[in-house]
């Protein structure tokens, strides 16, 4: 089974976050199931995996060098992307099997107070914490590499030459900086054609290569994306993001009916499509698009593993629903409770949706000619 040693954990350590002279302590965060029957066999791995991490680098934290290594725990959210509880627990024995158990394993302490204190932070969660942490660290300073549905199947992918991973990402931010609007053409049973155009106007693309050198960072690991969010609508001028976007989900085909960024139609026969439009009933905000991604770990030799986490940096994505993480202006506030927040990638490989295929990717500049940068779900810029 696939194991980072503690000499590779240290430079794992080193090699994403590049050393600022006050770095003293690093936390590793996990989420505990509230309820026995929530948990599963990954998530239970995932745990101990942050133990054996934690231990590990307590051990050998004068190698970073740190001053201290925490392992802290609290309730999980419920759903990914959605706000951290006001409190955890450091842990001084043992994980508990359910989140009862915390307060006998550990000192109570707000978040906000392990923010301050903390410089650098881990997070192999089960419910993803990008989008708390990445507010957080603007306001804090801190450093956060993000792990939501981290498993032992991932850790080739931190193996990887981040340096060539870094300097593809930083590629495409400049060209999505460029771009005024993408147009992406998808085909379903090789047959169906459809169109989505992304309008990117007013918006700059951010970057995950799996280093985090600057403080007030916080993103996934493993890396190896260019993401943007497509513009809202916020300013007089209403969005232009408009077209059918086909989803894939479990056998059946999904189309959404996308007007002004947002989702205004479900359209499909099947149960899946029934629940997607029922969500959307009860969650307008689930509709924002809030996010076009452009991942390029495939060319590394990785493959997926059925985790979003790694997945979604294999080739295209589109995600449903928060965006305030990434600069857009869908929050928490937008969804009727902290359980319904969501941030949602519907990636397009072919493992992960077999029966559709990504046509075309074409970016438009306002100053110059369309560039067509992905043709039949590769890359043609690399």
């Amino acid at each position: 089974m696939a194991k980072l040693s503690a000499s590779e954990l240290v430079s794992l350590i080193r090699s994403v976050f590049p050393r600022h002279p006050d770095d003293r302590c690093l936390t590793i965060l996990v989420d505990i199931p509230r309820r026995r029957q929530s948990d599963n066999t990954a998530w239970k791995e995932r745990r101990r995996l942050a133990s054996e991490w934690f231990g590990a680098l307590k051990k050998h934290s004068a190698e970073i060098p740190l001053d201290t290594v925490k392992l802290i725990a609290y309730p999980d959210t419920g759903s990914n992307n959605a706000d951290l509880p006001g409190q955890a627990i450091r842990i001084e024995t043992r994980l508990p099997a359910v989140a009862s158990g915390l307060d006998k394993a550990g000192k109570p302490g707000l978040f906000e107070d392990i923010f301050r204190e903390t410089q650098l932070f881990l997070a192999p969660t089960e419910y993803s914490t990008t989008a708390p942490l990445k507010n957080a660290a603007k306001k804090h300073g801190f450093r956060a590499a993000t792990m939501p549905g981290f498993s032992r199947a991932m850790i080739p992918a931190l193996q990887i030459d981040y340096g060539e991973v870094s300097r593809r990402v930083l590629f495409l931010k400049e060209k999505l900086d460029r771009a005024e609007a993408a147009e992406i053409r998808f085909a379903v049973d090789g047959r169906q054609e459809y169109r989505m155009t992304f309008d990117l106007r007013w918006r700059t693309a951010h970057t995950s290569s799996g280093r985090f050198p600057d403080k007030g960072t916080a993103g996934n690991l493993p890396s190896g994306e260019t993401y943007i969010v497509p513009y809202e609508g916020e300013k007089s001028d209403p969005s232009r993001t408009e077209g059918t976007l086909p989803v894939q989900v479990e056998d059946e085909i999904i189309l959404f009916q996308i007007k002004g960024n947002r989702a205004v139609a479900v359209e499909g026969a099947g149960p899946q499509a029934r629940s997607e439009a029922d969500h959307f009933m009860r969650e307008p905000a689930y509709g924002n698009m809030a996010e076009l991604g452009f991942g390029v770990l495939t060319d590394f030799g990785l493959q997926p593993i059925g985790e979003i986490l790694l997945d979604e940096k294999l080739g295209l994505h589109v995600a449903f629903g928060r965006s305030d993480h990434f600069g857009g202006i869908i929050g928490p506030a937008a969804f009727s409770s902290p359980s319904e927040v969501i941030h949602l990638d519907r990636i397009y490989i072919p493992a992960v949706q077999p029966r559709i295929t990504v046509e075309s990717a074409v970016l438009e500049y306002g100053d110059g000619a369309p560039e067509k940068i992905m043709e039949k779900g590769k890359y043609l810029i690399f």
